[in-house]
């Protein structure tokens, strides 16, 4: 039987409470070696040599074009440099680096089945951290890292979103991952379901590899800012990618859209100016319980991307009226106290 999205299971994220996401089907990678900085940098858009032991950071794979080919976080541990990727691009990530394996003290292993990843995202995650790891642990900051004992075996924890609500991911061997998930229930996480993520991170603006990004965008297209470096050196896709950032902007970018009821509409639906120009394409689109209302990601050129700026959406036969919005749609706890919806009363004026 199929699951489908749960009402109850979003409102423990977005209401105050902590849910608890199986991200284990995610890709991990572990590199190891003397030379691993220096291959790894020359490969991704971050700057590998600014990051520190214990701590991580995201980055992304690109071809000569800049095309985007995975979107990466690396996490700096004490045994190597794991990095974590969508399931979607997990092969492409190991094809893009094993073949340096022959090239010096470069080595690289597929963890993933014996890895597992849990995610703690809501206003509740600290208090369930705290509760199964302490305090430290609880207060760790942004972009660091921590490992530590879990019941005599090791596990890595990040604070990470992936719903807009403020996170934790745990890694941890796979064989240790029902007592782990056992942990975090007795502290007061509760079960979300897949189905229930992808509504979560809609409204969040976070796009998904294969879905609302791939290697026919470059990946400032992509809202993928924090995980390119403009001042480090040369890597594969540079000179695309500078280049186009001193030419100031994109030709388009991902976006959101907000719809006027609960109509959903389908994905590579046509975006169309209001004089009926084609401007675009939906890539996501999801009902949302915090706006009531349906809300949708895709790429916009970029002179119609000013919020508040009137569009239609056609698919089939279908059009209906919508607004360009920023992302996110809603403000969780991870933006800190301010719980307010993006795609609000703004955009509802506007339509």
């Amino acid at each position: 039987m199929n699951k489908e999205f749960s009402a109850s299971e979003y409102s423990v994220v977005r209401e105050g409470g902590a849910g608890l996401i199986d991200l284990s089907s995610r890709g991990r990678i572990l590199v190891t070696g003397s030379e691993t900085v220096m291959f790894l940098n020359g490969l991704i858009t971050n700057d590998m040599k600014s990051l520190e032991l214990n701590s991580w950071m995201p980055a992304a794979f690109t071809n000569v074009q800049g095309r985007l080919l995975a979107a990466v976080r690396i996490i700096h541990r004490e045994d190597g440099f794991l990095i974590d990727t969508e399931a979607a691009t997990r092969e492409a990530v190991m094809r893009l680096i094993e073949r340096f394996t022959m090239a010096g003290d470069f080595k690289v292993a597929d963890i993933t089945e014996e890895s597992a990843e849990q995610s703690v995202q809501g206003q509740s995650c600290r208090e369930v951290i705290d509760k199964v790891f302490g305090a430290p642990a609880a207060d760790l900051e942004r972009q660091r890292s921590v490992t530590l004992d879990f019941e005599g075996v090791p596990v890595t924890l990040i604070r990470a979103t992936h719903t807009g609500e403020d996170g934790f991911d745990v890694f941890v061997n796979r064989a240790d991952l029902p007592s782990l998930r056992d942990a975090l229930a007795d502290a007061g996480a509760q079960a979300t379901t897949e189905e229930t993520l992808e509504t979560l991170r809609i409204e969040a603006g976070i796009p998904r590899y294969g879905i609302d990004m791939d290697e026919t965008n470059v990946v400032t297209e992509t809202n993928l800012d924090d995980a390119v470096s403009f001042t480090k050196g040369c890597y594969v896709g540079q000179e695309i990618i500078v280049r186009i950032k001193h030419r100031g902007h994109v030709a388009k970018k991902l976006t959101g859209i907000v719809l006027p009821d609960a109509m959903t509409v389908s994905r590579s639906a046509q975006i169309s100016s209001a004089d009926g120009k084609e401007i675009g394409r939906i890539t996501s689109s999801a009902f949302s319980p915090k706006l009531n209302r349906a809300i949708a990601l895709g790429y916009v050129k970029y002179d119609y991307l000013a919020p508040g700026t009137a569009v239609k959406i056609s698919s089939a036969d279908d059009e209906t009226e919508g607004a360009v919005t920023e992302l996110p749609f809603v403000r969780g706890s991870w933006y800190g106290d301010s719980r307010t919806a993006i795609g609000g009363e703004r955009d509802q004026k506007a339509m």
